[in-house]
């Protein structure tokens, strides 16, 4: 047994001999930061290293093609048409005028001012054989159209070199408006002036005579001299021109398919502010009384309600509605054409180059478009007529459609007589020639769009802020057919009843801005004259001189001339004139009712001193004329819509 003691003396001496290099406790550890060590180069989750990117840049949206110069030379046209176009008929005219091209060897485009830079039309010369065409709607009281508005600007600002443009003009208007087709006269005056060659004479269409018979008229004369100044000759093609293809679609998303909104898909049910034309505000109809006491027809008074749209108006401004069609005619025209009314289709435009893809928002039903999109009630136009005769299996129809088309005296005879004077809209029309039956996809394609209706205003936005009045007649008359046609708009608003089950009539609208103002100077007299429902814009001037008054300003004498046929029956807003009368916002208010007078004329000056005033009012023709008109100081005089 050894002696402890020695082990312990030995133990030092021993260790020197046979030490090992490490210990248990160094081996450990070594192991410890190996396998440390190896982890971290083996098992952790590697960094990803952050790639160094260039910048990229954002593709930019398909840029609209702003150079029509560029399309046409793409496209090989030579011929391109402006139309400034408020209500559809001068955008009409001008894919007329752009199909008829091809019928003369020449390649035509339709374009709307408002998507091009007009300054380009310095380069037209550059394409061989060129032409432009302009067909140029006049508003209100001569001024420009919505979308002509910027061109108009450009001619009136700029100083362009136009020499070597070869141009003409068509210009739309009615001749009981005292600027009788201001626009489309200052249109060709200004392209002359700036050194543009007029190759044909300019064009007038009267709205209140007959302005299909009009615009044939001219066309007929304006392509025989179009061959003439380049040398080229009709090629005889009478046949149709489609300018879209049908696509029936069998399995669409229905949040895919439009139901009747102008521009974005599903705007009716997501309203987004600001509202317009292409987005209109879906006001709820919070009034709608009659105003009349009597007689046979309806006068309605409704109040849209605007909360919360950030719409503005001002006194004289013009609201737009969009209408839909009687659900009867579209129903109808389904049976009379034996189609599906609520098959999915679009309308493709057969020019992939063409901005306008679409005749109206698809892909949509037929039920939708027929109801929403497109004009049929109105009288169809010749053009209508002559595509659609190619489909009449009796050869009689087929002449007669096609003759009506003509401009000869016999062919504008017979559809003065057969279409207008009778009435016809496009059902009337299937109904009467029962071998006409065309497809309905070529129909939809033909048809006019539906035009929003435009009412002046009949409140002030200073007494109304969040509310619009509108005055208006029901229209619905007899044909010499022994129809009853309706008006589309009035009788939409009529059946705009406000009811409290939770479910709010609505009104697609949105607002016009027009240059009917009062005088900046509230002293000044004001002088207005309104027969019938001509008076709406004047309860907003007077609403409005009420609340200036009510504000310590000085007003001026505001003087209202009203007529209408029976003072029982339809003395419009009696009560409300009355009292404006009475509390003096109303210096005089001069009434007379034609049907219970015999004489026409009304309204002598009856000793009122600062103008002399003679008011001669012609219900059979509804026009009046102010005579003998003396203005001894400032006074703004209106005629309202008659």
């Amino acid at each position: 047994m050894a002696d402890p003691q020695m082990e312990a003396s030995a133990g030092p001496e021993l260790m020197e001999e046979g030490e090992p290099l490490l210990s248990n406790l160094d081996i450990f550890l070594f192991s410890l930061i190996v396998g440390l060590f190896v982890y971290w180069v083996v098992f952790r989750k590697k960094t990803e290293a952050i790639p160094e990117f260039k910048k990229l840049e954002t593709p930019a949206p398909t840029a609209r093609e702003t150079s029509f110069i560029e399309k046409m030379k793409k496209t090989g046209k030579n011929i391109v048409v402006f139309y400034g176009s408020q209500t559809g008929t001068a955008e009409e005219f001008a894919n007329r005028l752009s199909k008829d091209a091809q019928r003369y060897g020449m390649k035509g485009m339709a374009a709307d001012p408002e998507e091009y830079d007009m300054s380009e039309l310095s380069r037209l010369k550059e394409i061989d054989n060129s032409l432009a065409i302009f067909c140029m709607a006049t508003y209100g009281e001569g001024d420009p159209t919505d979308n002509a508005q910027d061109f108009y600007d450009w001619l009136q600002e700029g100083d362009a070199d136009l020499d070597g443009l070869n141009y003409t003009v068509f210009s739309l208007g009615n001749k009981t408006y005292e600027h009788y087709n201001a626009m489309g006269k200052y249109v060709d005056k200004r392209l002359s002036e700036l050194g543009a060659k007029r190759i044909f004479d300019l064009g007038l269409g009267d709205d209140d005579g007959n302005l299909e018979e009009d615009f044939v008229s001219w066309r007929e004369q304006f392509w025989p001299a179009v061959c003439e100044h380049f040398g080229v000759e009709a090629t005889g093609e009478e046949s149709s021109i489609r300018q879209y293809e049908l696509k029936v679609h069998e399995d669409l998303n229905m949040n895919k398919i439009y139901t009747g909104e102008l521009g974005r898909l599903k705007s009716f049910e997501n309203q987004k502010p600001p509202f317009d034309s292409k987005n209109p505000f879906l006001a709820p109809v919070t009034v709608n009384r009659k105003l009349n006491k009597g007689g046979d027809r309806h006068l309605m008074h409704l109040e849209l309600d605007i909360t919360g749209s950030k719409i503005r108006y001002e006194s004289g401004d013009h609201v737009a509605v969009y209408p839909t069609n009687d659900a009867t005619i579209v129903n109808r025209l389904g049976e009379v054409l034996g189609v599906d009314l609520d098959t999915v289709i679009s309308l493709n435009n057969l020019d992939e180059e063409s901005n306008k893809k679409h005749p109206f928002p698809c892909p949509t039903t037929y039920r939708t478009a027929l109801t929403h999109y497109l004009d049929i009630t109105n009288s169809p136009r010749t053009n209508v007529l002559y595509e659609l005769a190619q489909y009449a299996s009796d050869p009689k129809d087929q002449e007669n459609m096609r003759k009506m088309a003509s401009s000869s005296p016999e062919g504008k005879a017979l559809y003065q007589s057969w279409v207008l004077d009778s009435c016809r809209n496009i059902l009337a029309i299937l109904e009467d020639l029962p071998s006409l039956r065309p497809p309905i996809d070529h129909l939809c394609e033909l048809l006019p769009r539906l035009q929003a209706r435009y009412y002046s205003i009949a409140s002030s936005s200073k007494v109304h802020p969040n509310s619009i009045h509108i005055c208006a007649v029901v229209v619905e008359y007899k044909t010499k057919t022994g129809r009853t046609n309706k008006g589309v708009a009035t009788n939409w608003l009529k059946s705009k009843v406000p009811t409290d089950n939770g479910h709010k009539a609505t009104v697609p609208m949105y607002i016009r801005k027009s240059q009917f103002r009062l005088p900046f100077k509230a002293s000044n007299p004001v002088i207005m004259i309104g027969p019938g429902t001509g008076i709406a814009p004047f309860m907003g001037f007077i609403q409005e001189r009420a609340w200036l008054r009510e504000q310590g300003k000085e007003v001026g004498e505001t003087v209202l001339y009203f007529g209408c046929r029976h003072k029982n029956e339809d003395f419009l807003y009696q009560e409300e004139l009355e009292a404006f009368e009475k509390e003096g916002v109303l210096t005089r208010l001069n009434v007379a009712f034609s049907r219970d007078q015999e004489h026409k004329v009304l309204f002598p000056a009856r000793g009122w001193t600062t103008p002399t005033v003679h008011l001669q009012m012609d219900y059979t023709s509804t026009n009046c004329t102010l005579e003998g008109f003396l203005i001894k100081r400032p006074v703004s005089v209106y005629k309202g819509n008659v």
